[in-house]
């Protein structure tokens, strides 16, 4: 850890800034923008155009029963929402105890880098370990290399259990 000391000016305007925002489980008034947020992440990760009347009934049966899935939104100072993760709870049983899984995470652009991720994902871990979760895990496509510095930044590591799925 840096002592308050040795910081550099860029170091305490980063630690200001972090302290501008404030983490929230969603609720269904936020639909509208986790409804944008997520619409957007579609494009930017996969170049694709979602379907909006399914992503909002996606979002919002699972605002309303937060056992399929927890939608966090990240305020800016102003309590303008800029960025939202959705969760989700898999149960070990080798392990006796959860895994939370990262389904999305979006930072509106002219934020992304400036320490708003920290934020929410400190915050989503923070219930994490509250709830006795044991890992939080993410997947993310393999030529979006951004997004995966950006989450080893965040210390996530690569898995020993590579991802396999089937199209049905």
């Amino acid at each position: 850890m840096i002592s308050i000391g040795t910081r550099d000016n860029r170091q305490v305007k980063q630690l200001k800034m972090i302290e501008n925002y404030r983490v929230r489980r969603a609720k269904i008034n936020d639909l509208p923008h986790v409804l944008s947020f997520i619409a957007q992440e579609a494009v930017e990760s996969e170049s694709r155009v979602a379907d909006l009347s399914k992503l909002e009934t996606g979002i919002s049966t699972a605002l309303n029963n937060e056992s399929i899935e927890i939608y966090w939104i990240l305020l800016d100072q102003d309590s303008q929402p800029v960025g939202c993760t959705a969760v989700a709870k898999e149960r070990s049983d080798w392990n006796t105890g959860y895994y939370l899984w990262i389904q999305s995470l979006f930072i509106v652009p002219e934020l992304r880098g400036h320490g708003p991720q920290d934020v929410i994902l400190d915050a989503v871990a923070v219930d994490a370990k509250a709830d006795s979760c044991l890992e939080i895990r993410l997947y993310v496509h393999r030529d979006n290399s951004t997004a995966i510095r950006s989450y080893q930044k965040a210390e996530f590591q690569p898995s020993d259990y590579p991802l396999l799925s089937k199209k049905l």
